[in-house]
């Protein structure tokens, strides 16, 4: 964390004197400290913490090096919210750590002269078998009930947004209200299979094939959608159950699959009429020679911290807890008998740059109290997170671990806790958690 400090603070001088990249190097330095200091002492590649300090602090070290036009220089807010994010989250995890005690060596560890080595897989297998018919199930029902929602939903606009050609935002029309959430639902069954595979015995061969069958069809759910970001959650969460069960899966494994992900994200970009050109005119880049595989992924980090600068220049008034309570507004059906609760324009310094970072709407909530409020809770409860991870019985516990995990590593891009499909998400997982624990062999 001292390191951190250091980082911040010669980041904030470089800023203000207009050296951008000693700006960001030092941020982002600062984000890989906090990263490693979770990850040596956890050996968890996937500590939440450690991610949300890497991809939160990292992302704001990518947004300082200032390579798009549309950037401009932070307020002084706006260095303070984004410094006081991280310190209210550490501080609540320290606290939590004191107040609930320290995270308990997992049994399953194999013990050596040296201390504990890596996990016994072979032992946690045996700790898995039980669940193998109710997870098959689960994956059965997420899946086909998403592929009939997705029917449904192509049924009632009339396209398939894969098929659309010369419609930038199809995507974003591919919605109706209440039945998109069943859809996008089955970016949990990839995290299912993994467990399934885990658990799953030479007996049963035939109806291994049939959970790869329907795995298969809930990826191309996100494909037939042109939603690169259903896809790579649906991946990435898939990736992060592996990693919390299977400590032996390391960083090379991780980018060895994001390899394979390229090409499908170039298919859907291309899909969604995105190209090189269009890119270029939203971007603004101060340099026409930076190739747009590099611009593109910079900006979809970069820009949110604008937007949250944007926010903070521009805010009238706060809603006081309306724009975090969207969840209920939306999933009540409360937004369409009351649209004032949801009637607030978003600040962002282009139209079509729509993403935003985790700590936005708590900010257009309550300031800069809102933001030591919301990140001191989300510290304490990863902290819950991953003191439980070491001792999870039900499976399905590591899909809630995955989600989570996923959403500190994308806490760059938006406002994941006021989003109403993440605590959907939360409540289908749950749901799976209760029935696979009542049905385990």
């Amino acid at each position: 964390m001292i390191l951190y400090l250091i980082g911040y603070a010669v980041s904030f001088i470089a800023a203000r004197l207009g050296w951008f990249l000693p700006s960001g190097l030092a941020l982002m330095l600062g984000g890989f400290c906090l990263y490693w200091k979770d990850y040596k002492a956890s050996g968890n590649l996937i500590h939440l913490r450690g991610l949300f300090g890497l991809f939160f602090v990292g992302g704001q070290g990518l947004s300082c090096l200032k390579l798009s036009r549309l950037q401009v220089p932070w307020s002084d807010i706006t260095w303070l919210c984004f410094l006081l994010a991280v310190l209210a989250f550490d501080l609540a995890y320290e606290a939590a750590k004191r107040f609930l005690g320290p995270v308990p060596e997992p049994h399953w560890l194999e013990m050596t002269a040296r201390g504990p080595r890596s996990p016994l897989w072979r032992e946690k297998r045996l700790e898995l078998w039980k669940y193998e018919t109710p997870l098959f199930h689960a994956i059965g029902a997420v899946t086909l009930v998403s592929a009939a929602a997705f029917g449904a939903e192509a049924a009632i606009v009339g396209y398939v947004p894969f098929f659309v050609r010369g419609v930038p935002h199809a995507y974003s029309y591919f919605h109706v209200s209440g039945l998109h959430y069943l859809t996008v639902s089955c970016v949990l069954t990839p995290s299912l299979f993994v467990l399934y595979c885990m658990a799953s015995t030479d007996r049963k061969k035939g109806r291994g094939l049939c959970a790869l069958l329907l795995t298969l069809a809930s990826l191309l759910i996100p494909v037939l959608c042109v939603s690169r970001f259903q896809l790579i959650l649906a991946v990435g969460m898939a990736v992060f159950t592996a990693v919390a069960v299977n400590r032996k899966i390391r960083v090379v494994h991780i980018l060895l699959l994001g390899c394979f992900m390229v090409p499908a994200y170039v298919i859907l970009t291309i899909a969604r009429s995105h190209d090189v050109a269009y890119l270029n005119g939203i971007f603004e880049m101060k340099s026409s020679t930076v190739p747009i595989f590099i611009t593109q992924p910079y900006m979809y980090i970069a820009n949110n911290y604008d937007n949250f600068n944007c926010l903070v220049r521009q805010l009238p008034a706060h809603t006081f807890g309306l724009r975090m309570l969207f969840p209920l507004w939306a999933l009540t059906g409360l937004k369409f008998l009351v649209p004032s609760l949801v009637a607030f324009p978003l600040y962002v310094d282009k139209e079509e740059l729509t993403t935003l970072t985790l700590i936005y709407d708590a900010y257009y909530d309550l300031g800069v109290l809102g933001v030591v409020l919301f990140c001191g809770l989300l510290g304490a409860v990863c902290y819950v997170l991953v003191r439980e991870l070491e001792r999870m019985e039900n499976p399905i516990g590591y899909v809630f671990y995955a989600q989570m995990a996923m959403y500190m590593m994308l806490s760059f891009f938006t406002t994941w806790f006021s989003n109403a499909a993440t605590w959907f998400y939360f409540a289908v997982t749950g749901a799976i958690y209760v029935y696979v624990g009542h049905r385990k062999g």
